[in-house]
């Protein structure tokens, strides 16, 4: 069982590795947040489905669990637009960083869906993660924008990683992601419909745009939406936001290496993402005496 957290950590680490190329990337593509994510979500999903398709994976969900999964694919899609829209509005860097303050947010919702008693050191980690991303960068008050849309995009995975903590427990990964995917590309196509946004110009993608999008949706997307949810049989869903606080820390090295952002590491850089890596061992370490104990 031991080796099996393990293991699920580990993988746990690499997925979050490619969301923070997942930042990258929304920043290479040029098309706007909206219909970035609606393309994300329908390659996606398509993939999805042919995987499910192969594997002869059955499909057979109880009306209350399909009510459930329609409102992760709302708020998964809503945390989405949120969290390319920060990005184009601001840089990668203050998107990522924002966000990891999901981690605070996953502290107090968490106890409180799965009725159970707040945890003081999940709130200290948080909070502790919040300072540790101080040191990373200084603010400059005009992103401010695109901090408050990456703080409701921090809010909206927390949630998201609460309601799918609970699906993962009696449903299956790749059908969890199909219908929570699928029901995202409707919800955005619903308000597209009544926004009049299907114009010919929006099915106008650059062969760039198109490459990048592919990516996007098939390794940062279908492979990793199955694999994170699949983590959360052996991980609770306050290790997996807090161990995704490290998503930053790649995602601005890599910002930085390949999109030449101006922000230069300097020895404050180190210093947070040392307080943050240190965060994330001492709730694993903590988390596995735990259970131990038990």
């Amino acid at each position: 069982m031991q080796n099996d957290k393990l293991k699920n950590l580990v993988h746990l680490h690499f997925i979050v590795f490619v969301w923070g190329f997942t930042a990258i990337l929304g920043k290479l593509i040029t098309i706007d947040a909206l219909p970035l994510v609606w393309y994300r979500m329908g390659i996606a999903f398509v993939l999805i489905i042919l995987y499910v398709l192969v594997k002869k994976i059955k499909i057979k969900i109880s009306k209350k669990t399909l009510i459930t999964m329609v409102l992760g694919g709302i708020v998964v899609a809503l945390h989405w637009v949120t969290f390319f829209m920060a990005i184009k509005v601001s840089n990668v860097s203050i998107a990522l960083a924002t966000l990891s303050i999901g981690a605070f947010f996953t502290a107090i919702l968490e106890p409180i869906c799965f009725k159970r008693k707040i945890v003081v050191y999940e709130l200290l980690f948080g909070l502790l993660v919040i300072f540790g991303l101080y040191f990373i960068f200084r603010v400059d008050t005009s992103y401010l924008y695109g901090m408050i849309l990456a703080a409701i995009s921090a809010f909206l995975a927390a949630t998201f990683s609460i309601i799918n903590g609970k699906l993962v427990q009696k449903e299956k990964p790749s059908i969890i992601a199909m219908v929570e995917l699928g029901t995202g590309v409707v919800f955005l196509s619903i308000y597209f419909l009544c926004t009049n946004t299907f114009t010919a110009d929006f099915f106008k993608i650059t062969v760039k745009d198109w490459f990048f999008l592919f990516i996007l949706s098939s390794i940062c997307t279908a492979y990793a939406f199955i694999a994170a949810v699949k983590v959360m049989r052996f991980l609770t869903p306050y290790t997996v936001m807090l161990t995704t606080n490290l998503e930053p820390v790649y995602g601005i090295l890599m910002a930085l290496l390949l999109l030449g952002e101006s922000k230069e590491i300097n020895s404050m850089f180190y210093v947070g993402a040392l307080i943050i890596l240190t965060t994330v061992v001492a709730n694993g370490i903590l988390k596995n005496r735990s259970k131990l104990k038990k």
